[in-house]
């Protein structure tokens, strides 16, 4: 598991002072607001009728109340709260962009491939400009078939390695919830770079099973289950024998390989028989010039020759805002990954405005950023906003949502659950702060402003957890920690551990 992460970011002693100072008053302030003469109308603490009256009683003598039975029982919360104003001050509008604009607007359809779309699209903002071609995409379904074969083998591992484990033990329970679902991290998109490389899309296209993931999902991950059962009786049935540990995991691997092959069976029958990274294909495209052009070689040729030489996607790593944890640490999730063996989920973790830093940085040096987000909160997707007060809850509802960015976190209200590109800022010329960032999304180009989002920067604060940088560009302090050999192991259920 590895040790307990920090609770609290590094602060100096006399701020660790101030904030107890601060909390112990809260208290005191609190416990004298508190009504201690008035009972609860149920004393045994179940629901009663008593209480429902002296609610409604209540709730029939405010007008605005009235006004709000009205509207929601016709309108949408969402629809009738959106803020004109906030709309208004967040345009699609920015003053430092990228040199170049990819095409087409990405899909990923009823797809968790977010991160596999969001890699594909930082990597083609290069091929696409080296190709001289109109339109492009990579093929994202060639990364996708190969990750879900990866994740099978990874899962069935880690069965094997814990199989001594009850099945109700909570790390069991956690790793058999989703063996091959569709998402992923940063980290594991560079282990799939590395291993099989890229291909455009015409090469290896989509299938209707790429674009609708779920039926494939439900029938792997039944399966998987099935296999991890089978592969735990066998092991249970060698402790007795008098083979050694080595012999009886090879053993295991070796019924585990004959359980792959089912799955290579069901991939390939849904997604198609994709390219091997070592094996030529051939490209027949026609550039902007309308020249026809053929190039020839491998999957991994393709991504050495047609990615980014100056920022390589495999040498950049995750800043993350984290604010439960210490910062200027690095940080893993226990048991995340899915190739077996490969390059483990890095984090470093540091203040929210050292990302957006990174961020300003990148795209003033031409370099497209990835990032990871809480997609759902707050954001409007007809106008292509995400905003942290595009909503007016308390003027119908009377209520204000409080929660801190750690105590989402702390209470599962929020994790990273969608992966995008920035490709532009708009910077304050006084302040030379970003105010807003451009967004491409991967939900088509009817989605927000023609694919796009604007993402203010209050939005940014809340709901951004990662950004990944190439270490070229990386802050020294921030590269010499991710470079680092410590490592603080979050256990396998963090929500740092959310695939996007």
């Amino acid at each position: 598991m590895g040790s307990q992460p920090s609770k609290t970011a590094q602060l100096t002693a006399q701020e660790v002072l101030n904030e107890k100072l601060s909390a112990s008053r809260n208290l005191v302030e609190d416990f004298e607001r508190l009504d201690l003469e008035t009972k609860p109308a149920s004393a045994n603490g179940s629901l009663t009728l008593a209480n429902i009256k002296n609610w409604e009683q209540e709730a029939s003598k405010d007008p605005t109340q009235s006004l709000s039975r009205v509207v929601f029982s016709q309108t949408a919360i969402a629809s009738a709260l959106k803020k004109a104003s906030n709309i208004k001050a967040t345009p699609h509008i920015f003053n430092t962009a990228l040199p170049f604009t990819t095409s087409p607007v990405t899909n990923q359809n009823s797809s968790g491939r977010c991160w596999l779309f969001a890699t594909t699209n930082v990597l083609r903002f290069t091929a696409q400009q080296k190709l001289n071609i109109e339109d492009f995409q990579l093929s994202q379904s060639y990364l996708f078939i190969y990750d879900k074969l990866e994740k099978a083998n990874y899962y069935l591992e880690l069965s094997i390695e814990n199989a001594n484990l009850p099945l109700d033990d909570r790390l069991i329970e956690h790793l058999s919830k989703a063996p091959i679902n569709d998402g992923g991290q940063y980290d594991m998109a560079a282990n799939l770079l590395e291993q099989y490389g890229v291909v455009p899309q015409p090469i290896f296209p989509e299938t209707y099973h790429s674009a609708q993931s779920s039926p494939l999902n439900t029938l792997l991950t039944t399966r998987l289950r099935e296999h991890a059962l089978i592969l735990r009786r066998l092991h249970a049935s060698l402790q007795g024998s008098s083979l050694t540990a080595q012999d009886r995991t090879s053993v295991l691997r070796t019924k585990k390989e004959e359980l792959l092959q089912e799955v290579w069976r069901v991939l390939t029958a849904t997604l198609g028989v994709p390219p091997s990274p070592e094996e030529k294909f051939t490209y027949e495209f026609v550039d902007k010039a309308g020249v026809a052009k053929v190039w020839e070689g491998t999957p991994k040729d393709f991504y050495k020759q047609f990615t980014s030489k100056a920022y390589p996607a495999t040498e950049a790593f995750s800043l993350i805002n984290d604010p439960r944890n210490a910062y200027n640490k690095r940080y893993t999730v226990n048991k995340l990954g899915n190739i077996w063996g490969g390059r483990p989920v890095l984090y470093v973790n540091t203040e929210v405005e050292r990302l957006k830093d990174a961020v300003v940085k990148c795209i003033k040096a031409g370099h497209p950023v990835f990032f990871g987000c809480d997609v759902g909160q707050s954001s409007d997707k007809t106008n292509g906003i995400m905003d942290a007060n595009l909503y007016d809850y308390q003027s119908a509802f009377d209520i204000k949502l409080t929660l801190t960015k750690a105590e989402r976190l702390q209470v599962n209200e929020s994790s990273m659950t969608h992966a995008m590109v920035i490709t532009a800022v708009h910077i304050d010329p006084t302040t030379g702060k970003p105010i807003r960032f451009k967004v491409e999304n991967s939900w088509g180009d009817t989605s927000g402003d023609k694919g796009y989002y604007v993402m203010s920067d209050n939005w940014f604060d809340e709901y951004v957890y990662q950004v990944v940088v190439p270490k070229q560009l990386a802050d020294k302090d921030l590269l010499k920690i991710a470079e680092g050999s410590d490592v603080v192991v979050l256990p396998a259920w963090d929500p740092m551990g959310a695939l996007a």
